[in-house]
């Protein structure tokens, strides 16, 4: 029940927030927008806005929703379509703002996210040697180390960044094995010296001390700057993993919808800021993959309205409706091969 719930409320923000920035560009540049749903299936609750004659509806089942702009082939039964406003009317310019800032809207949530996690969570320190925790039965422990002490040196080894400490101690226990370790340690504004063996631990294979970093939270302005470079890291590594992907350098190992809600049950039990870096991650994914020139995708759309801009010629829309059916198909074929293999190993493989 919690990955079912989980996985409602991360479709439901990132849906939601995807065709809000649709909606929220076509008003601005004028395009009639005939319906904004929140959710899919039978409406049960319906509002018609009497100024622009757009309705806002609550459908039966909270997965995503929708935003339905005039114009684009989805008019209904009774419908007008204002003359100038109909998205096909528009400029290339226009519908391609349109089409392209529902995933701009979903990379921006995923920072807004990214930044609230930096602001009232934090991450671990990995740029200072300050401890943040002391694992109990190890070496530091035992030797009188304390939460807030910070390394300064590893014998006579220099200690800038925390990584620099496992490190170090490592290369000094093969360069002297068995022989204690001196640490320099600042405690407020007194420097201690402290001697200690530090053994192999069996269950990690390498000297052990037992320290972790402490967390260090972001005041906003660093919080929104830190944001934006990891969501830039987060995006590039998914551009590499796709190249890798194409170019066979690694195998394919994506998920569906059992599997994504899977995760984000397993998310939620994790606690608060573990669920909202996920739907930071979530939204990330679906932003990116959206534009990608996949027929039926935004990113589809988006080239053919590139191209029109390039050839100053239009695809007649029969054309452009049948590629997009025939990707829309091809995308349900790998959705329902995707999610058949998410069951199978959910049911059979643990």
């Amino acid at each position: 029940m919690a990955s079912i719930i989980a996985f409602v409320i991360v479709i439901a923000v990132c849906v939601i927030v995807h065709e809000y920035g649709h909606y929220i560009t076509a008003k601005i540049l004028g395009v009639q927008v005939h319906e904004f749903a929140f959710g899919m299936g039978p409406a049960i609750l319906q509002h018609r806005n009497k100024r622009n004659n757009m309705l806002w509806s609550w459908r039966l089942f909270p997965v995503g929703g929708f935003c339905r702009l005039a114009g684009m082939d989805e008019d209904e039964d009774g419908e007008e379509v204002i003359r100038g406003m109909g998205f096909n009317e528009q400029p290339a310019w226009k519908r391609f703002l349109i089409l392209l800032n529902g995933s701009l809207f979903n990379i921006l949530l995923a920072v807004l996210l990214m930044a609230a996690f930096l602001y009232g969570h934090g991450v671990l320190d990995m740029e200072h040697s300050k401890i943040g925790e002391l694992m109990p039965g190890f070496p530091a422990e035992s030797a009188g180390l304390r939460v807030g002490d910070e390394i300064l040196k590893v014998n006579e080894a220099q200690i800038t960044k925390w990584r620099d400490i496992s490190e170090n101690i490592r290369s000094e226990s093969e360069k002297n094995p068995g022989q204690n370790i001196n640490l320099e340690v600042r405690r407020g504004e007194e420097v201690l010296k402290l001697s200690l063996s530090i053994p192999v631990n069996k269950e990690y294979g390498r000297p052990m001390l037992g320290v972790s970093p402490s967390y260090t939270r972001y005041d906003l302005y660093h919080a929104f700057r830190s944001a934006a470079g990891y969501t830039y890291k987060m995006t590039m590594l998914m551009m590499r993993g796709l190249y890798d992907l194409i170019t066979g350098q690694q195998e394919a190992d994506v998920t569906g919808p059992v599997g994504i809600a899977s995760m984000s049950g397993r998310a939620m039990r994790s606690g608060f800021w573990d669920f909202i870096s996920f739907i930071a991650i979530i939204a990330l994914n679906l932003g990116i993959l959206n534009l990608f020139p996949i027929p039926a995708l935004d990113g589809g759309r988006l080239l053919f309205v590139t191209l029109e801009m390039i050839v100053r010629r239009r695809l007649p829309d029969k054309i452009e409706n049948w590629i997009h059916t025939a990707g829309f198909v091809l995308l349900i074929s790998l959705m329902i091969f995707i999610t058949c293999k998410d069951v199978y190993n959910l049911f059979f493989t643990h």
